[in-house]
């Protein structure tokens, strides 16, 4: 048997705040639109810069996760996150009858990057997670606390390092 893999990490800034809605079924789900950008120096040592939107969506688990629920009260425009999930491809019909392409990410956890102007914690205090469950083995890290073996504040020339010496 053969085995796939769909699996998508993006670290970006919200581009508005997460329009959380409650379907008929009655499950929760928020969706927001996540801008990643990279910058190169042109051989004419010129700075670009591209930004890339993503539409992400987080559902209630059924397995007890609020990922929706904690996007809603933790995440704002303008946040930094970290988001793990899949990508999807989805088509439907419009009012007019057109028919509409959809790619989406499906968020299955999600660290919250930034620090809150409200002393709510952020990444001053450590990272901030909420999604599936850890992994066997990994301690999932408290709100607020220090995630001692997946935080970014180890490395914090890691999300400002240049691919300027990429061959493509």
């Amino acid at each position: 048997m053969s085995r796939s893999l769909n699996k998508v990490m993006l670290i970006g800034n919200l581009g508005a705040d997460p329009e959380v809605r409650t379907t008929t079924n009655g499950s929760r789900v928020a969706s927001f639109s996540l801008a990643t950008s990279r910058q190169w120096t042109t051989q004419g040592g010129e700075k670009q810069e591209k930004t890339e939107w993503h539409r992400c969506v987080a559902w209630n688990s059924s397995r007890g996760t609020g990922l929706a629920d904690t996007i809603e009260k933790y995440v704002k425009k303008g946040d930094r996150v970290y988001v793990e999930g899949r990508i999807e491809y989805r088509t439907y019909e419009d009012k007019e009858k057109q028919t509409r392409y959809v790619t989406e990410i499906n968020v299955r956890e999600l660290v919250m990057l930034s620090g809150r102007p409200d002393g709510a914690g952020g990444a001053d205090q450590g990272a901030r997670r909420a999604g599936a469950a850890p992994a066997a083995g990994k301690r999932e890290p408290e709100v607020g606390k220090k995630a001692t073996d997946e935080s970014f504040d180890d490395f914090p020339g890691a999300l400002d390092e240049e691919d300027d010496d990429l061959p493509f």
